[in-house]
């Protein structure tokens, strides 16, 4: 019998996160306080996060023990399939096996529950009352509503208008699950009255989201904030995905000779790549990891290694990532969850060193992968993952050329059931296709790169 789903049972889930900053060939730079230019303290970061998450960001320990509570709620979902991608091999007609890990069986139809679980429960631990949060595509805000319905948490979430617009259906749901959601740049905070006043059609984008959501956060001791992508722990809690992955390959005696995942915070490829990082380090196996990030919004192959803010208006720490500049605002692409300015830290190091490769994809290459995969595996997947579905039928096509029987692994980190509308204006042509070829946006980035911080 040929396998097609590869199931992990759930008495075998993982039951630690990886923390690939124990494992790394060289230290990642600090994060460093705006004003002071001095690495960051607990105490800085205490007024958006509980102590727990505070010392998972800084940790050096090589393992987290998952707490049984979370554990208790992860299993409504994981573990999650390894499907063998049978159909669509065949319709490429090439001798390259693709697998790719499956994350839209979650209640949120994404990846994101494995780090807002985790947040949650940490926060209502420390008693906090209400979480606060952006999201571009509308993912991460289901997830956070999700998980603090969990853990009888309030939930506000700053949608960025692009998204807020384009789906409808997304801020439905994340209402189904109890949260309160407004479209960013709103009139609720000062960080929002300042771009209206600006620019009163503003499109909206994460970094003026990620700005709302903080000032909201700051304004009361029992309120948090709860951060999607970018950060340590956020990518720590996404190593689940790898740690499964890699039982899941081995029970079929397989070890992957690329691995390529869709990055816009980094969150889904650090979740997926961490553990085959580790385990390529250790010498068992050797596989080239590719992430793939949308041409209209190219922060790692187009972007400045320097210090930025992780938001518009410059509330946060100063992180040193791969960055299009905080003050730039990207064109309104339907992979909403790819529109941010930075990278993680974790993953701008690991592409500075040389330890994996990124590429930028055009919008309508990446639909188009979307479609085929829908049509042969039977999953519409969402706008982010099809990123890494067309570097993977691209990589599949060059193994037909040259006969390789290379093994492909790919994170479908959501499906695109709510992402309909999307598909519709590729279907119509009435998606047009923006990138870095195309003079406004690079003036826009080479203007927004003249407002980075200065570190002394």
């Amino acid at each position: 019998m040929t396998v097609t789903k590869i199931l992990l049972p759930e008495d075998e889930m993982p039951t630690r996160w990886y923390n690939v900053l124990h494992d790394l060939p060289t230290p990642p730079p600090a994060v460093l306080h705006p004003g002071t230019g001095q690495p960051v303290g607990p105490e800085d970061l205490a007024p958006l996060f509980p102590m727990d998450l505070i010392l998972q960001e800084v940790s050096q320990e090589q393992y987290v023990d998952i707490p049984g509570e979370v554990l208790d709620v992860y299993r409504l979902w994981r573990p999650s399939p390894l499907y063998r991608a049978h159909r669509l091999e065949k319709a490429l007609g090439t001798p390259a096996r693709i697998y790719y890990k499956y994350e839209g069986v979650s209640p949120a139809g994404s990846h994101k529950p494995n780090t807002a679980v985790p947040q949650a429960y940490y926060n209502a631990k420390s008693g906090v009352r209400k979480l606060t949060t952006e999201t571009g595509a509308g993912q991460w805000g289901t997830a956070l509503a999700f998980a603090c319905a969990q853990f009888g948490l309030e939930c506000e979430v700053w949608q960025v208008r692009a998204s807020y617009d384009q789906k409808p259906y997304r801020r439905a749901m994340m209402g189904v699950f109890g949260a309160t959601v407004h479209p960013s740049p709103s009139e609720l905070t000062d960080a929002g009255r300042k771009i209206l006043a600006a620019d009163a059609s503003s499109t909206g984008s994460l970094g003026i989201a990620i700005s709302e959501a903080v000032e909201a956060a700051v304004q009361s001791p029992d309120v948090h904030y709860a951060l999607g992508s970018v950060l340590n722990h956020v990518l720590l809690h996404q190593t689940i995905i790898g740690e499964e992955a890699l039982i899941q390959l081995a029970m079929v005696g397989e070890t992957p000779d690329l691995l390529v995942g869709c990055t816009g915070g980094g969150s889904n490829f650090g979740g997926l790549a961490f553990p085959f990082l580790r385990e390529k380090w250790a010498g068992r196996m050797s596989p080239v990891v590719r992430a793939v990030e949308p041409a209209a919004c190219p922060s790692l192959t187009q972007g400045t290694y320097a210090y930025d803010f992780g938001d518009t208006i410059g509330m946060t720490p100063l992180m040193k990532m791969h960055t299009l500049g905080h003050d730039f605002v990207p064109d309104p692409i339907h992979a909403g969850g790819l529109r941010y300015h930075g990278m993680s830290p974790l993953v701008s190091h690991l592409y500075e060193t040389g330890e994996i490769e990124a590429v930028a994809k055009p919008q309508s290459e990446c639909f188009a992968a979307g479609l085929q995969f829908a049509r042969t595996e039977g999953i519409v997947p969402a706008p982010e993952p099809t990123h890494a579905l067309a570097a993977a039928i691209e990589e599949a096509l060059l193994c037909k050329e040259s006969g390789e029987a290379k093994v492909i692994l790919t994170a479908l980190c959501g499906h695109g059931h709510l992402d309909l509308a999307a598909y519709d204006a590729y279907l119509s042509g009435a998606m047009p296709d923006r990138d870095w070829a195309d003079a406004d946006i690079q003036a826009a980035v080479a203007q927004a790169l003249t407002k980075l911080p200065a570190i002394n």
